[in-house]
């Protein structure tokens, strides 16, 4: 069964909130990046993939953020709109701050690797004043994601759009997506994580994730069912706890337990895959699907993206994650 319920008179189906930035995908693959001399510029940071990934899926969706008053910034704004995606929570910074970079390593399919400049970033300046309460009204969902919670004054402008979510009945989906390097400490992390997942409907995360977040609070021994358990005596409906190629497991509170497989695929790089299987996962509760059906839709469409170089690019339509999903059946029929 599908717990969320969502208010359908409203004109955007999901606003993102949190890091924009420039993805920049080693072209020489199968080499260390000491070795690389060329990259293609693409579009990241989690919170945008997943929004570009849901507008593929023609999905209306909304974002806020903040991006520096530069050539990349201009560059993220217009890829946005390009991918019809509102930006009118989008704030231009005024204080010199830039746009973040990852630069990617693609040494084979198992071993990648991302090197991230996020020192005085634009998207980590986003102030509380500039998160519009009004704009929030106008979605039914609301997404946020770990990263835009590791400095002030992102953390606080955050958490005032968890305020209007809630006050306002909006959905609110939390994609840990846990960076370390953004971080002082796991202990810092771990009480605005916490903070974060006592206010959302669904948490997404992996188990390592979890266990990040769980440190802090001693438990001697954990696991998926305890940690879902927790999260229910908030406002969670469904919690899904990720286990790498093992695939994913999703509890929910009636007490039932649903679970995710991955599909084969031919790999390149393993970056995009969280972002990709969040975007189709959403997509699929928010159109009714029942909770197995749609982690198999987002177990599909991660599949398709970690087969190709990039990851906001790669993000595919709803057409052809349904035909990847047909022919791998198929397969699974001939073997």
């Amino acid at each position: 069964m599908n717990p969320l319920k969502f208010k359908e008179d409203r004109p955007l189906n999901l606003i993102a909130i949190g890091r924009l930035c420039i993805d920049l995908n080693a072209n020489e693959i199968n080499r260390p990046m000491e070795e690389t001399m060329t990259f293609t510029k693409y579009v990241g940071g989690s919170p945008a993939n997943i929004a570009i990934g849901l507008s593929r899926l023609n999905m209306k969706t909304g974002f806020i953020g903040k991006v520096s008053d530069d050539q990349m910034g201009r560059f993220t704004t217009q890829y946005l709109k390009q991918n019809t995606i509102n930006t009118d929570g989008i704030v231009t910074d005024q204080t010199g701050a830039v746009t973040g970079l990852a630069f990617t390593e693609i040494k084979s399919p198992e071993e990648c690797s991302i090197l991230m400049y996020r020192d005085n970033v634009a998207d980590l300046k986003l102030d509380p004043t500039e998160v519009s309460e009004e704009y929030i009204k106008q979605s039914k969902a609301l997404l946020i994601s770990g990263t835009a919670l590791a400095k002030s004054p992102s953390r606080e402008a955050v958490f005032v759009a968890l305020e209007y979510a809630r006050k306002n009945d909006v959905v609110v989906f939390f994609d840990i997506d846990y960076r370390p390097y953004t971080w002082e400490s796991e202990a810092e992390t771990a009480v605005y994580y916490n903070l974060a997942a006592e206010k959302s409907d669904v948490i997404i995360g992996t188990r390592e994730e979890f266990d990040m977040m769980e440190k802090l609070l001693n438990y001697k021994e954990s696991n998926d069912q305890v940690t879902a358990e927790r999260w229910f005596s908030y406002h969670a409906k469904i919690v899904v706890i990720k286990h790498g190629g093992e695939g994913s497991i999703a509890y929910t509170r009636d007490g039932e337990s649903h679970r995710g497989g991955i599909f084969k695929t031919k790999v390149l790089k393993t970056f995009g895959a969280g972002d990709s299987y969040a975007s189709a996962f959403i997509y699929g509760l928010m159109q009714g699907f029942e909770i197995t059906e749609a982690m198999r839709f987002g177990g599909a469409s991660a599949s398709i993206v970690i087969s190709k170089h990039s990851s906001s690019d790669a993000m595919p339509t709803v057409q052809e994650i349904k035909s990847f999903m047909e022919t791998a059946e198929e397969i699974l029929q001939k073997a």
